[in-house]
This record gives structure tokens, sequence and C-alpha cells, in this order.
């Protein structure tokens, strides 16, 4: 009976490892996705997203595809000053190579912006890349 006790822990520990590196690995993600749309990367930028990647901004724009989001990224970073920043909150795995991860979003300027991020992640023979962006505003409470 210890045996098989011990033996179930054993497998159960690489599944346990997997999701911590892969946790990792989606924080790591965003945080070079934040890195490079401040230093006006394209190149960088393009390399992060899946080529169906789309992101829907809190203008209530929807960048449809990897070019149109990327431009749209650059435009967007060129034309609002601020320091952007994602802190990761969660990452939820839907299955091994799908994931969620939500965060508070804010562009720090003049006046900070305060908005959240829910990232769609998708795990690619080539690693972890963004699917998805969906950018919100809170609504003020009334």
């Amino acid at each position: 009976m210890l045996h098989i006790l011990l033996l179930s822990l054993t497998l159960s520990q690489p599944a346990s490892a997997t999701l911590s590196q892969d946790e990792a690995a989606i924080r790591a993600l965003i945080t070079r996705y934040m890195d490079a749309r401040e230093a006006l990367n394209e190149e960088q930028t393009e390399a992060l997203f899946t080529s169906d990647a789309d992101q829907l901004v809190s203008s209530g724009e929807w960048r449809r595809g990897k070019d149109a989001l990327v431009k749209g990224v650059m435009a967007s970073s060129r034309q609002n000053e601020g320091r952007r920043t994602v802190q990761v909150q969660s990452v939820r795995f839907l299955t091994a190579d799908v994931a969620i991860a939500d965060g508070r979003y804010e562009i720090a300027a003049a006046e900070t912006r305060r908005m959240w991020s829910t990232f769609i992640l998708h795990k690619t023979p080539s690693g972890w890349r963004i699917a998805a962006i969906r950018n919100m505003l809170p609504a003020p409470r009334g």
C-alpha cells in the first residue's frame, strides 16, 4: 500500500512541476510583451503572438490578426505616453496548452489609467504565445 502511495505521489510531481513551469513561462511572456511594447520593438512584439491573434481594446477597437494587432499596439504606444505595466493576478489552465491570464493593466502618465487585461495563451511547439488580449476599462460604480 505504501508503495502505491509513493508511486502516485511521484507520478503527480511532474504534472505540478510542468504547470508551475508553464505558469512561470506565461508570466515571463507577458513581461516580454510589455517590455517589447515599451521599447516600440515591432519584431520582438510580433514574435510573441500566434498568427491569428487579436486584441479588443478599451475604446472598442478590435485588432484582428497579428499584423493589425502589432500595428495598433505600436501606434497606441507612440500616441499615448506613459509607462505601461501588467501585474498578472492569476493564470488558469483550460487545457495543457491553453491558458487564461488576468492582470491589472496600468498606463502611468500625468493621469494614471487603471484597467484590466485578459490574455488567452496557446502553447505551441515554439513555446507559449499570446492568442488574444482583452483590455477592459472598469465601469464607474453607480
